[in-house]
């Protein structure tokens, strides 16, 4: 440990221990009880002492069978300059779990602190040997002798931890010093602030130093009759406001005097902002009417529990920035500081939450508490909202505390209550309320929905939630639950991720910040460039109807370009060279719609696909959208032309079966029921078969038929409209390629499914290649995140928010097919798509159960299916239906069995192996 020498007017920061989970300082450590315990031996600071191999892992609902018992012992010495003897040292620990008792050179700091997620500190300075060696002993006990910090902090559902898990440090002060200094910077200009010091001082100074340095208005000074407390006011013009688009921020230096010399200097940043409730109204930032698009998060990694660092904060910002996210809530703690100093430089609005989970602190434990987090927290500009406990743990007496303690009175709310005009209920049905929520009067602000399990929830019913609350005068958006799966690694258990079940899958990406599909739906509906639907046809004109529904920032502001593509599908010679260009971003002012023009070669027609690309003023991409311009029809007969057409089709009937004959290709379809028996090629196997078989309708195909049509052998079914309404055809082409038509009525008025199935054994594909919407699959209510094109993906296993954490998964339902390609262990065979809309669904995911049987994901029999319809999914604590009308199940209307009004289904397979 090294001391630096720095001006004796500042406050001096000497780490005793790292700065977060990557840089951690070894001390003595001894655990009483579970892993490696009842020994004195070496752990790093800071850390969760569970995730260095200590004590036993629990979850918030488990119960505990160390409870009481699983206590530790740090040890640390460290030396203190000589010179350090005429100034204040203080010790500083930013967090520890639970209760901390400690101790300088065998003598008590101070109390024990009880509560792991605020920053405390003790005057040390009589208690040090300066210039010699120190021993620091901190005792530390995993569960509270305060039962009030266990209700609010260690039963709750989450992961619970022991240890010193967030930096220890020296601040070194002067004698006279600034001990508290409070901020309220508002968007007109006007600063004020509110010191308290030691000591006797006559005078407060400030400068205001922009990003660059440079100093920003006048000096600002305010004279002290006396006392040890000060309030200055200042007043600057046209200051660059902070915003979670443009982050503004300044440099605010105090200066404690004394008859002209400086006692102490302190620095802070600080963002102009106001923050305006209006009671039935909505929530205002700089006079804008804001909705927020937030998710919940934990402070949490795998191999470091709550122990995080600055690069972790960074990343995490930046991925839910990615996702245009403009909010986060605090789930259900107060963050560490570096994360708070993100969110203020990157830009992202704050609510900032005093711990509590059904259970809150008592009353002088959560008044002190709430203390500390104010003192830690209250200047910093990203935080907007103070959340008082979390789903029931309120402790109302501490409510007058927030309004008290805080210069800038940020409204406080009380998350899954109505309270204060907030109505923040969490996972309501997206038609909930009889006189309350999307149908009441108060400010709507669910500060929990769209509870994410596996792959259900947070982008599943997202598209809908958010177009109500976009429309919705009297909502302010509201915080998806959660930012990423709560997957620790187990030192207990070999290193396997332990996601306790299914308490910890609720992420929007992995544990390790794999992205999961609700990652680019929610990019995509949370973009702030909003495009209207538009279908790409011949009289297209150039022109996209867009909406822009950012706060601050002018479409103008951003960019864009576009890139048309044609795919390569079985010649390259008809592959063409990608185009690209850029488009004049149109002036559009926040809230406005308008047309954004994209100028297109006169023979973009010819092209599969156009590409936009929006990037917002600091060049991050916001998302790129899709149009298909070619469909499915066209390709499928381009690859159907290029196919050589000079072979005998012949057939015959053997027993049940018609026996079917192209070149090397036979196959085999029963003559009762028109199901494909078998496919071999070259005397090779290709188990493709059983179907097609209609999900959730009658399979009354009857009457079959063989007969040939020029070239082509027709195998065909009868109409009856009481017995055989459903109609099924083959016909088989003397290129080798398969033609299968199937005319259907979907079983029932409502149904989760329309389309057919085939089998094949799932041990025989290594992947495919296909082309449409990919590369991650889909669901009725989350549609959302995808892009059109050609994509490879190879088989895997993977369950959403389970090991491994594979993504894109390869099995589920895989939206708008034009044709697929099946990578097998013998022979590859393809699939092309005459229809638009056609879902490919490959073989059934190995789907957890969960314990409230709301996720529930449907998926058809047999292995392979292409699908006209298919079902959404629910979540953690919503069934599928309740998310929106894109969870309802499917309506077909038509009992009259009409064949012009049936369903229609065109297929095309080859099984010949030719390219």
């Amino acid at each position: 440990m090294s001391f630096f020498s720095a001006n004796a007017q500042e406050t001096e920061k000497i780490y005793l221990s790292g700065k977060g989970k990557d840089d951690m300082v070894k001390w003595d450590f001894y655990c009483s009880a579970g892993q490696n315990s009842g020994k004195w031996t070496k752990i790093g600071v800071p850390s969760c002492w569970e995730l260095q191999g200590f004590g036993k892992y629990d979850y918030g609902f488990a119960k505990d069978s160390l409870r009481g018992k699983e206590t530790a012992k740090y040890r640390y010495h460290f030396n203190v300059p000589a010179n350090y003897k005429n100034r204040v040292v203080q010790i500083v620990f930013e967090g520890v779990f639970t209760d901390a008792t400690v101790k300088i050179n065998g003598k008590l700091a101070g109390p024990t602190h009880q509560g792991a997620y605020y920053a405390f500190r003790y005057n040390i300075s009589k208690l040090l040997k300066y210039g010699a060696d120190n021993l620091l002993e901190v005792d530390v006990a995993k569960h509270s002798a305060n039962e009030s910090v266990n209700d609010a902090e260690r039963r709750g559902d989450f992961w619970l931890f022991g240890g010193v898990f967030r930096p220890v440090y020296l601040e070194v002060l002067p004698q006279q010093h600034i001990t508290e200094l409070a901020i309220d910077a508002k968007a007109s200009g006007v600063l004020k602030a509110q010191l308290s010091f030691t000591g006797k001082a006559d005078e407060i100074q400030m400068d205001l130093l922009d990003a660059n340095g440079k100093a920003f208005g006048k000096k600002f000074s305010q004279k002290i009759d006396g006392g040890q407390s000060a309030f200055l006011n200042a007043n600057f013009e046209n200051p660059k406001l902070w915003s979670a688009e443009f982050p503004n921020l300044y440099i605010a230096k105090f200066s404690l005097l004394n008859k002209g010399k400086v006692l102490h200097q302190i620095d802070k940043k600080i963002g102009f902002r106001t923050i305006e409730v209006k009671e039935r109204d909505g929530v205002y930032v700089n006079g804008v009417k804001m909705k927020f698009k937030g998710v919940n998060r934990h402070s949490f990694w795998p191999t470091s529990g709550r122990t995080t660092s600055k690069a972790q904060s960074v990343e995490d910002v930046k991925l839910m920035k990615d996702m245009n996210m403009n909010a986060v809530r605090m789930a259900h703690y107060p963050p560490d500081a570096h994360f708070l100093d993100v969110c203020d430089s990157l830009g992202l609005y704050v609510m900032d939450e005093l711990a509590g989970w059904h259970g809150h602190y008592d009353t002088p434990t959560g008044k002190k508490l709430l203390k500390e987090m104010m003192t830690h927290d209250v200047n910093h500009p990203s935080i907007i909202f103070w959340a008082n406990g979390n789903e029931g743990g309120h402790n109302l007496d501490l409510d007058r505390y927030f309004k008290e303690w805080d210069i800038q009175n940020r409204p406080v709310v009380h998350p899954w209550a109505n309270y204060g005009g907030f109505d923040t209920q969490h996972y309501r049905q997206y038609n909930y309320g009889i006189g309350n929520y999307m149908n009441g009067h108060d400010i709507v602000m669910p500060t929990e929905f769209l509870h994410g399990l596996y792959d259900g929830g947070h982008g599943a019913g997202l598209d809908d939630y958010w177009e109500a609350m976009w429309n919705k005068p009297t909502s302010a958006g509201g915080f998806l639950w959660v930012f990423a799966d709560e997957g620790v690694v187990r030192t207990d258990k070999d290193g396997i991720i332990d996601t306790d079940k299914d308490r910890g899958p609720d992420g929007i990406v992995g544990p390790f910040h794999e992205k999961e599909g609700s990652y680019f739906t929610i990019k995509e509906v949370w973009s702030p460039v909003h495009f209207e639907a538009r279908e790409m046809t011949a009289g297209f004109d150039g022109k996209f109807n867009i909406e822009n529904r950012y706060d601050f920032t002018n479409i103008n502001q951003c960019s864009f370009t576009w890139e048309l593509k044609k795919f390569n599908l079985l010649d390259n010679s008809l592959a063409k060279p990608i185009l690209s260009g850029k488009s004049n971003a149109p002036d559009i002012k926040p809230h406005a719609k308008g047309v954004l023009n994209i100028d297109l070669p006169k023979d973009w027609f010819s092209y599969d696909a156009l590409y936009i690309t929006a990037k917002d003023v600091n060049q991050h991409e916001i998302f790129t959208w899709s149009f298909p311009i070619s469909k499915p029809n066209q390709i499928s007969k381009a690859i159907l032309n290029q196919a050589k057409a000079n072979n005998k089709v012949t057939y015959s009937s053997i027993g049940e079966s018609f026996l079917v004959k192209v070149k090397n290709l036979q196959i085999k379809i029963n003559r009762s029921t028109g199901i494909l028996e078998s496919v071999n090629n070259e005397n090779r196997e290709i188990p493709f078969n059983n179907g097609p078989v209609l999900q959730e309708g009658a399979n009354n195909f009857k009457g079959f038929t063989a007969k040939m049509d020029a070239d082509t052998l027709v195998i065909a079914s009868v109409f009856n409209k009481k017995e055989s309404y459903n109609t099924l055809q083959w016909s088989v082409y003397p290129n080798g390629f398969i033609q299968l038509k199937v005319k259907y009525f979907p079983g029932e008025f409502y149904t989760w499914f329309a389309g057919v199935n085939f089998s094949f054994p799932e041990s025989e594909i290594k992947g495919v290649e296909y082309m449409g919407n990919g590369p991650y699959r889909v669901w009725k209510n989350r549609m959302k995140g995808t892009e059109f094109g050609v994509w490879h993906k190879d088989y895997n296993n993977t369950e959403t928010g389970e090991i491994p954490f594979v993504y894109p998964e390869f099995k589920g339902y895989h939206s708008n097919m034009y044709w697929c390609k099946f990578l097998t262990k013998g022979q590859d065979f393809k699939v092309l798509a005459a229809d638009e809309d056609t879902f490919l669904r490959l073989f059934t995911p190995r789907f957890m159960d969960d314990q409230w049987h709301n996720y529930v994901p449907l998926f058809p029999t047999g292995d392979i299916s292409f699908m006209q319809a298919i079902p959404s999914i629910g979540n953690k604590t919503q069934t599928a239906e309740s998310t929106g009308p894109m969870g309802q199940k499917n309506i077909y209307y038509d009992y009259e069995k009409s064949p012009e009004r049936a369903k229609e289904l065109t297929l095309y397979f080859d099984f010949t192996g030719n390219d």
